[in-house]
């Protein structure tokens, strides 16, 4: 025991310096570095620092490659990934001072240990035609573009229909749709060909042809697909949502003109303030991993963090904007966590499902995020007593605190009943909490004001339910089929 303490030691002890050595390299860089769009990128000593610096970045290389971090060390795995955010600005920033063969040292450096750090980059080994590094997997986004990515499956395909009713039919959403499944078992070719035929600009991605399995096993990953379906949507710009959201304005409103969302590249939606106090090994573990880190304005601000409430994120909707290096790199971050020895020891033992990794692998990888001002609501209808609102579903708000989304989908309780769909009529935010006993229970917001739904809200609901109960009769026509 003791010798293996021993060996821990040193081993931390000699990573610290390696990360202390890149830290003050990366100091000294940086004045030599001009700001971003700026006329001169001359390097002072240019010969002399350069060398080093490509040294270093060889030494440091095969230090990550030799010594791969275990499945606990979130922090760590940040650390690493903010060294590597350094390497690629140099690739830009250090353009003009390297020669052609510097410059392609440096790239093949930065994707070595990319790999190292991320096996599943590497594609499927039975094709040829995927991502085999980070570079080459930020040379498939589409330049420019924006589209929505529903991850789903044979149990929640028929939400998936309704949801695409939703954006195409009632809120008339032109944005381009990938449905993304885990293999012909996971979602039937009868489905896929169904779901392409919903609307224009639909098609189907098997994430088992994008990344290297092999670590992942996404095919029995369930809540693991959807971080991966962010990084390996061609779409530069990304809405990925749960199969179960429903949107009461078209997504164009968050990635056209969200304040926030357009300040950081990162759009994340709060869960309901619950259970204070009550998870106290989750907390201490997330103190841990940020040990010797600056909290980024989201993190300062955030309720569940600093007072002690439960769960921090509903990652039922989440947009990103993988053009912007660091938040690609918290993409990463998160995609590690929900690799399948990552999820089953630490990531859905420390928290429920991915929820949590979304903001954590951006808080540990130094890039900036936005959270939404509230957390989450209650949309649902009013209680015998006029004094509380009741539902099974989490409200989320835009800016001026107009209802966005929620989720759990157009059912009034789909645990119960999957045929009894509901419109609901009022909403409620920042009240307390009643949680239902279990899931199947009913929960309800009271203690702040009660606010009736809209005549234009109830409208798309109304029209959304009566989508959604269209394409359930096509979708029962199918099933007989198959």
């Amino acid at each position: 025991m003791l010798s293996h303490l021993r060996s821990r030691f040193l081993f931390s002890a000699l990573a610290l310096g390696v990360i202390l050595t890149l830290i003050l390299q990366r100091n000294n860089l940086r004045y030599a570095i001009s700001p971003p769009g700026s006329s001169s990128n001359l390097l002072d000593h240019s010969d002399d620092s350069l060398a080093k610096f490509l040294q270093s970045v060889s030494t440091t290389s095969a230090y990550f490659t030799d010594y791969p971090l275990a499945a606990s060390e979130f922090g760590q795995m940040g650390k690493r990934i903010q060294v590597l955010r350094d390497w690629i600005e140099a690739c830009h920033g250090l353009s003009r001072q390297m020669t052609p063969e510097e410059a392609n040292t440096l790239r093949d450096r930065v994707d070595e240990t990319a790999l190292s750090m991320f096996p599943f980059l590497r594609g499927p080994a039975q094709l040829s035609n995927t991502s085999t590094s980070l570079s080459h997997l930020r040379k498939n986004f589409k330049r420019g573009s924006k589209g929505i990515v529903i991850p789903t499956g044979r149990k929640t395909f028929r939400y998936a229909c309704h949801l695409i009713g939703n954006l195409r039919d009632v809120l008339k959403s032109r944005l381009p749709i990938e449905i993304v499944y885990a293999g012909d078992s996971d979602l039937p070719l009868s489905s896929r060909d169904f779901v392409k035929k919903l609307g224009p600009s639909i098609e189907t991605v098997d994430i088992l042809q994008v990344f290297d399995d092999t670590a992942l096993d996404l095919q029995h990953g369930g809540w693991a697909v959807k971080t991966f379906a962010a990084l390996g949507s061609r779409y530069e710009q990304v809405m990925i949502l749960d199969a179960d959201a429903v949107l009461l304005q078209a997504p164009e409103a968050i990635l056209d003109h969200h304040r926030g969302y357009k300040l950081t590249g990162a759009l994340l939606f709060h869960d309901r303030l619950l259970w204070q106090g009550g998870f106290k090994d989750r907390h201490q573990w997330w103190e841990q991993q940020l040990e010797h880190h600056t909290p980024s304005p989201a993190l300062s601000k955030s309720r569940v963090y600093n007072e002690g409430y439960a769960e921090e994120c509903d990652s039922g909707l989440i947009v990103l904007d993988k053009s912007r290096l660091p938040v690609l790199l918290g993409v990463l971050h998160a995609c590690w966590q929900n690799t399948k020895e990552v999820r089953d020891a630490w990531t859905y033992k420390m928290g429920y499902g991915d929820k949590e990794s979304w903001w954590f692998g951006l808080e540990l990888s130094g890039a900036n995020y936005t959270f939404e001002d509230h957390y989450g609501g209650m949309l649902g209808n009013l209680a015998v007593d006029k004094k509380k609102t009741c539902s099974f579903t989490i409200a989320h708000f835009d800016e001026q605190d107009k209802l966005l989304w929620y989720n759990g989908g157009l059912l009034k309780n789909k645990l119960k009943n999957s045929t009894e769909f509901d419109v609901p009529t009022h909403y409620m935010i920042d009240g307390v909490w009643e949680k239902g006993a279990t899931k199947p229970e009913i929960s309800c917001m009271k203690e702040t004001t009660i606010t009736e739904t809209s005549k234009e809200e109830r409208k798309i609901l109304t029209l959304t339910v009566e989508k959604a109960k269209s394409l359930d009769a096509q979708i029962k026509q199918l099933t007989t089929l198959d």
